[in-house]
């Protein structure tokens, strides 16, 4: 798509703008210049975007545009960078919502503050997280009790079956609840447009108003907007409503990527027990899956901006104690 690469161009020519800005500031001041190798969560952000496209990570770098702005943020130096990164968002997210026939809206640009938790990398990274630290927790607690390590692998299958299906049917009721919510609203939008149509009209005139967009422009384009009827519901289902149509989201696709990556994630402690038996396979699962923890924790820094360590052990620790937890219940519980 050529207007998608000259936009990235032109974000890739003003990011090397201030860095250069930086580099003469440090030189003014006797600083060295220290040389630059991309990180590993630009590499694989990279590798995410050519394997993938750069579609699913646009949420991941506006967030990162946004952690920039709020560093710039009352610095003296940074004069002008924060405006700057505000516009790299608004250029991002306007991307993010472009239609097929490569079109925007102003409700597009205007959408550019909103929070975005639709990757399906994000969903994907953290149902995993969810799975791998509901099963370790069974896994040891159960294994924990001095049974057969044939009882600890029917206990891990089980939860995993059974986190796995609770997740995808918990995920399609809230996803079909939710766009059965927003279809309701959006076809009261529509009435109330075929019923009063002048009524709608003003009230999406002071929205823009109240946007900062003076009296007659705000009329001449709320008339503009309206006199396309697919598009005037749109238009008053987000400014009014504050809803996407274009985003409610399919609950099977939902319910399945939800199955999918818990699945992923609840395996990772019961495969030592397919594998190995007694202590040994004790101690693989602990080891694998404290692997397993760091490794996912690293993925969601991805997403957060945090450092790798950080996160990496926040995430182990966070599952230890998880799975410590159940451990003396179930022993005491136990014949």
């Amino acid at each position: 798509d050529p207007a998608r690469s000259e936009i990235f161009r032109r974000l890739a020519a003003a990011e090397e703008r201030h860095a250069t800005r930086w580099s003469k500031l440090l030189e003014t001041h006797g600083a060295q210049v220290p040389s630059y190798t991309p990180g590993w969560r630009i590499l694989l952000l990279g590798w995410l975007s050519r394997r993938f496209g750069t579609q699913h990570l646009l949420p991941v770098v506006t967030g990162l545009e946004s952690r920039d702005q709020d560093v710039y943020r009352g610095q003296v130096e940074a004069e002008g960078l924060p405006a700057e990164e505000r516009s790299h968002m608004r250029a991002l997210r306007a991307m993010q919502g472009r239609g097929k026939d490569g079109s925007e809206s102003i409700l597009d640009l205007e959408a550019w503050h909103r929070a975005s938790y639709g990757s399906s990398l994000r969903a994907a990274v953290f149902g995993a997280n969810d799975g791998l630290i509901s099963n370790f927790s069974l896994v040891m607690g159960i294994a924990g009790a001095n049974v057969e390590p044939r009882f600890v692998l029917l206990a891990g299958v089980a939860g995993l079956l059974a986190g796995a299906s609770s997740m995808a049917a918990g995920e399609y009721v809230s996803v079909s609840s939710q766009r059965e919510l927003y279809e309701q609203q959006i076809a009261v939008e529509r009435q109330e447009l075929e019923m009063a149509p002048e009524e709608e009209k003003e009230e999406l005139s002071l929205i823009y108003q109240a946007k900062g967009i003076p009296a007659a422009q705000a009329e001449e384009l709320a008339e503009r907007i309206l006199a396309n009827p697919e598009t005037a519901v749109e238009t008053l289902a987000r400014e009014e409503l504050g809803l996407d149509p274009s985003a409610l989201g399919s609950p099977w696709i939902a319910a399945g990527s939800s199955f999918v990556a818990f699945t992923a994630g609840a395996a990772i402690p019961v495969l030592p027990y397919f594998l190995m038996s007694g202590s040994a396979a004790f101690f693989a699962s602990a080891a694998v899956c404290g692997v397993a923890l760091f490794a996912v924790g690293a993925m969601i820094s991805v997403f957060t901006g945090r450092s790798l360590l950080f996160s990496g052990f926040r995430i182990l620790i966070i599952g230890a104690l998880a799975a410590g937890f159940p451990a003396p219940a179930i022993a005491q519980a136990a014949p």
